[in-house]
């Protein structure tokens, strides 16, 4: 027997022993809980439908108050209002027509006592608050104020907002004056989204509630007598409870049941005393006991005599196995029954004479077709540019524009260079870069000052190696393609990645539609664009495999980013100086 080897016959026998094991834990367990278990499994569902309906009705009411906020996030007049700076009569009708109408609606848009606070950075808009107290005549309606940032910039709830993400950032909190008046609030900017690169906050709005009405339906009576709920946040801190308050430990006494309110980042756990029954143990445990000694002296003997029949005939079908792995194909085993071993002795002879041809068949069949697939896509680049490009000379020549004409035979003859590399595949990432900016130059003859391009490239690249012919498809796409007007600025970025080489080609241009993207990514698309994208993509795939190619992110009026992902691998001649540095 070899170290660590436990023949299979002394499996079989742990196997049965671990099976009487479970059999009498499991038989254990559902005798002691048939009672219990039935009872809280009944009672949790009945209160997790109350806890759902009770968590339906605050996300109802916590919605409401969103849905009021994205009233005036979303309102690009409004926005546009807030930016102005201007004083006297404009301001006046400023604050008449378009400010003080829009936050009074948004106040009263919902039927709670709701306070509607909006803190602005502009300070041409002039301040209008309420100041509350206990007793005053405006504690108990439905108000709005105007604040500057100036009185906020300081304040931790302020400081302590998350940085602004389109539509979602949003924070519950109690702050200023809730603590004292049994409120909360929902806090969320007012952004300028006119760029979409620079997002510019204009402000902060904040929507305070009193708790007894956004928790109104949390209440401990619908769950019985004795009962509990809170609600907490995420850091565990409470934010309102119905019930009085629990002791330290309600694990041993009380059932617990919790349901999350995702958006908020809330918990509403309900707390149910256990008064049901716990009895009949003795008799339980008696039963346990004879079951045990029965299992475990009936499976012992069929444990012994099963695990010695199956473990000869399986160390025969091993001794094969083991051959074969050694290269041995020809080793064949002999075996006399007619079940199912017999079957399996049939079928492993037949394996030992066909595998060693199939593998070596198959193996070289699928190297082949990949080899063939990827030499077929290297060799569909697009000839429409030499077409062009000998045009565009043509044209040269033709006006007498000489030194045009010999910089764009210059640069195409290096683009060809650089494009062909005496039949390689796999460049190095400089060369690539080489070959692109080739490409750009012969361009900008072409379109002159009306063609800006920009280089990002992290020197971390170099000692690194790329397919050829990945970034000059994308940039010919973008020429032809993308005009939005007179001009148009491309940026290529090259870098290194967490392991891995990241292209991106940047444009301002035109931007394209989600549902063409996926087209083209999908094959729907037919087009010269679309072929031309998927060629890249299934390039790379072949090369480097699925986990890498080609994503496209890009929007309509604002322009496109076309991200290239490969491993990043080394060039032999890099490689090899570091292991002679070693």
């Amino acid at each position: 027997m070899k170290f660590n080897y436990l023949p299979i016959g002394y499996k079989l026998m742990l196997s049965y022993l671990v099976f009487i094991i479970i059999l009498v834990s499991v038989n254990g367990y559902v005798t002691h809980s048939m009672y219990d278990s039935s009872m809280r499994e009944q009672t949790r569902g009945n209160i997790q439908g109350t806890l759902t309906q009770i968590r339906d009705n605050v996300a109802y009411k916590t919605d409401d108050m969103v849905r009021i906020s994205s009233t005036l996030y979303d309102e690009a007049s409004f926005v546009d209002s807030l930016k102005r700076r201007v004083s006297g009569k404009e301001n006046n009708i400023r604050m008449e027509q378009v400010l003080l109408p829009k936050l009074e609606s948004a106040s009263k848009s919902i039927g709670v006592n709701l306070r509607l606070s909006v803190y602005l950075h502009n300070e041409t808009i002039d301040e209008r608050y309420y100041v509350y107290k206990n007793g005053n005549k405006y504690d108990d309606i439905q108000t709005y104020n105007i604040y500057w940032m100036s009185r906020i910039l300081s304040a931790d709830w302020y400081t302590s907002l998350p940085a602004e993400e389109h539509g979602v950032t949003m924070a519950w909190k109690q702050v200023e004056e809730d603590a004292d008046g049994g409120r909360i609030s929902m806090i969320r900017r007012i952004v300028d989204l006119s760029d979409p690169l620079h997002v510019t906050e204009m402000g902060v709005m904040r929507f305070s509630v009193p708790l007894d009405e956004l928790f109104e339906s949390v209440d401990y009576r619908k769950l019985g007598d004795g009962a509990m709920l809170m609600v907490k946040d995420r850091a565990g801190r409470l934010i309102y409870s119905s019930g009085g308050p629990p002791s330290d430990d309600l694990s041993g006494s009380y059932l617990t049941i919790e349901n999350r309110m995702q958006q908020q980042d809330w918990t509403i756990t309900a707390y149910v005393p256990l008064t049901i029954i716990k009895q009949e143990a003795e008799r339980v445990r008696a039963f346990i006991i004879g079951v045990c000694v029965v299992c475990f002296v009936l499976f012992t003997f069929a444990g012994a005599f099963i695990s010695r029949y199956f473990s000869k005939r399986v160390t025969k079908f091993v001794s094969v196995l083991n051959s074969f792995r050694e290269g041995d194909l020809h080793r064949r085993i002999t075996y006399r029954g007619k079940d199912e071993f017999s079957q399996i002795a049939v079928a492993l002879n037949g394996m030992g004479e066909d595998v060693e041809s199939l593998i070596h068949k198959v193996y070289l069949t699928q190297l082949q077709k990949k080899e063939a697939e990827l030499e077929m896509l290297q060799t569909q680049i697009n000839p429409h540019f030499l077409y062009n490009t000998l045009s565009s000379i043509n044209r040269l020549a033709k006006f007498g524009e000489n030194e045009k004409l010999q910089k764009m035979v210059v640069q195409l003859a290096k683009f060809y260079r650089l494009s062909l590399n005496s039949g390689r595949t796999l460049i190095p990432i400089h060369a690539e870069i080489e070959q692109s900016n080739a490409y750009l130059d012969i361009q900008k003859v072409k379109y002159g000052q009306r063609l800006e391009v920009t280089y990002d490239v992290d020197p971390a690249v170099w000692p690194y190696e790329t397919i050829k012919l990945i970034l000059q498809p994308f940039i010919e796409n973008v020429l032809k393609h993308a005009w939005s007007g007179d001009r148009i600025h491309i940026r290529i970025v090259v870098k290194l990645e967490e392991g891995d080489i990241l292209y991106r080609i940047i444009d301002d241009g035109l931007g394209v539609r989600g549902e063409r993207i996926r087209d083209m990514m999908s094959g729907k698309n037919d087009n010269e664009s679309g072929y031309g994208i998927r060629n890249i993509h299934q390039r790379v795939q072949l090369q480097y495999g699925a986990e890498y190619g080609v994503s496209i992110f890009s929007r309509v009026g604002v322009g496109t980013s076309v991200t290239i992902r490969i491993p990043a691998r080394k060039r032999r001649l890099f490689a090899r100086g570091e292991e002679t540095a070693g």
